[in-house]
């Protein structure tokens, strides 16, 4: 009970830091989305470039976000099970790759037929930097054909109790549908579809350090939370145990006592 109390206030103290990152980087991606949707509303599916466009075959690229460390409920099983789930009812006929950020998933995909490479060392020193280039490598290996779609699974940070396994596709981008709407009120420089291009690769990073920064402030809820569970039920089992002990003492000195008494009854006899 000492152990897991110490762990849930260890957790609590780190989710703080974590959920104020989480909740000051989405205002700025829900931003860079809206400005997306904004500007490409008119625009052709084309203009977007090479992250747009749909590429040929049929090799799918899963990037599981779970954590290195146990302890924490259902937090990484939600996330494969979801994979499972997808991968029997809508990847049947694909070929699925798999990148890992965090142990739990390596583990659980590493005696499948995958091929799999694993980042779980980005838990070690979270950082933008580190994981631009874990955005930037996903994004070169779009650009080579080497997949024709890579999707994103991580848990959705609501609250300390509550997370949400999300399934988002990261690439290609999906622009909304071209609309009769003229921004005429509005004088571009550069062009629309210029800043769209420059826009793309932001928002891919953007879409991936929010979704990792989601799941970090997920693991310290859902283990503050099952620490918090553990704790209570610790406390349950030690009040009962407890009764117990008192009631297996009581009945001993009962014993002796009803031995005493026999026995100098039988002295008087």
């Amino acid at each position: 009970m000492q152990i897991t109390s110490a762990m849930k206030m260890v957790s609590a103290a780190k989710l703080k830091k974590a959920q104020d990152a989480i909740t000051m980087l989405r205002p700025y991606s829900e931003k860079m989305q809206e400005i997306l949707q904004n500007i490409s509303s008119d625009l052709d599916a084309e203009m977007g470039g090479e992250f747009t466009k749909s590429n040929s075959g049929n090799t799918i690229l899963i990037v599981v976000i779970t954590s290195n460390r146990g302890l924490c409920g259902a937090f990484n099983s939600n996330v494969i099970k979801e994979i499972r789930t997808q991968l029997n009812e809508n990847f049947i006929d694909k070929e699925i790759s798999f990148v890992t950020i965090g142990k739990k998933a390596f583990d659980a995909f590493k005696k499948g037929n995958y091929s799999l490479r694993n980042e779980s060392s980005i838990w070690d020193n979270l950082s933008l930097e580190n994981v631009n280039a874990i955005s930037d490598s996903l994004m070169q290996q779009f650009k080579n054909n080497e997949y024709s779609k890579i999707y994103l699974v991580y848990n959705h940070f609501k609250n300390a109790a509550t997370q949400e396994v999300k399934f988002e596709q990261l690439l290609p981008i999906q622009l909304p549908e071209k609309t009769d709407t003229k921004n005429s009120d509005y004088i571009f420089e550069p062009s629309k579809s210029q800043i769209v291009l420059d826009i793309l690769p932001k928002t891919i990073r953007t879409q991936v350090f929010k979704a990792i920064l989601d799941s970090h402030a997920s693991e310290h809820g859902a283990r503050m939370t099952a620490m918090h569970k553990a704790t209570d039920n610790a406390d349950a089992l030690r009040k009962a145990l407890i009764l117990s002990y008192n009631k297996a003492r009581q009945a001993a000195i009962t014993k002796e006592i009803l031995e005493i008494v026999g026995g100098a009854e039988s002295l008087k006899g």
